[in-house]
């Protein structure tokens, strides 16, 4: 192993110090400090308009901070080529579907990702296919090959999202509330293809983002809680989902029951 390659593997995979930003006289994050390793798939919580998806947005580099320092994947931003970059990022939203093409076919859909293009303009080559087979066949979808991308129900399509942004081979793969949208069934395959496929040693390092408790499993070893642009606590995800600290954390008595290592959420009657 080269002395580079070995600094990338002790180098942290997110590291932000001291972010603040600032738009239209209004302070959206406020002093972010937050360290995520390699490997140690960690999750964001918060409610909406905490400020998780102004905190994605610097990280992949589309917004500035107005203070502090963000390193991503050993590289300083303002030091570096951010469109290099991301190419070593994935980012999975719902919101993206909307903008595929419903006619084309869910192998082409997940090809599309090494491109990073909405459509398949290039010649599929057979390792492409089998990249895409084995992708598929990790996160429990492969019976959907052939399959026009717009008859695939909502769970599934998160799916071959994932599949796809797997195809440029990112080293951090962001998962935006993969579950939005989702009925409680959908939800829990998922979850469940998100937890055998990031289960495996070869997965790069994995960001989910969330505002249900119960999403993050148990695989999702560190949190950052995130309230009003600023971090509440970060740590380790058994110390920070606990009745005492998220009643503290939502500003209302909550109570936290532990059901197969994950936190579910019942408010207390007022």
């Amino acid at each position: 192993m080269t002395a580079h390659s070995e600094s990338q593997e002790t180098e942290p995979v997110i590291d932000i110090r001291h972010v603040s930003y600032r738009r239209d006289n209004q302070t959206l994050l406020k002093d972010i400090n937050w360290l995520v390793r390699l490997r140690e798939h960690s999750a964001i919580l918060g409610l909406n308009g905490s400020g998780k998806t102004t905190l994605l947005n610097m990280i992949n580099g589309y917004i500035w901070p107005t203070e502090g320092t963000i390193r991503v994947l050993g590289e300083t931003y303002g030091e570096t080529d951010l469109r290099e970059m991301r190419k070593s990022i994935g980012w999975v939203s719902s919101s993206f579907q909307e903008k595929l093409y419903g006619t084309d076919k869910s192998q082409h859909v997940v090809i599309s990702g090494k491109f990073a293009t909405i459509r398949l303009f290039d010649h599929v080559e057979t390792a492409d296919l089998e990249r895409a087979d084995e992708y598929m066949r990790q996160l429990g979808c492969l019976h959907l090959w052939d399959r026009a991308y717009q008859t695939c129900s909502q769970g599934e399509k998160q799916k071959l999202l994932i599949a796809r942004a797997l195809m440029a081979s990112p080293r951090l793969l962001i998962l935006d509330e993969p579950c939005n949208g989702l009925d409680v069934f959908s939800r829990e395959q998922l979850l469940s293809s998100i937890g055998e496929w990031a289960g495996r040693d070869d997965t790069p390092t994995v960001l989910l983002v969330t505002h249900h408790t119960e999403e993050i499993l148990p695989l999702f070893r560190s949190t950052l809680l995130i309230r009003r642009g600023e971090v509440f606590a970060s740590g380790a995800t058994s110390e920070l989902l606990t009745s005492d600290r998220l009643s503290r954390f939502f500003e209302s008595p909550v109570e936290v029951e532990r059901r197969s290592d994950r936190a579910w959420l019942t408010l207390h009657s007022v």
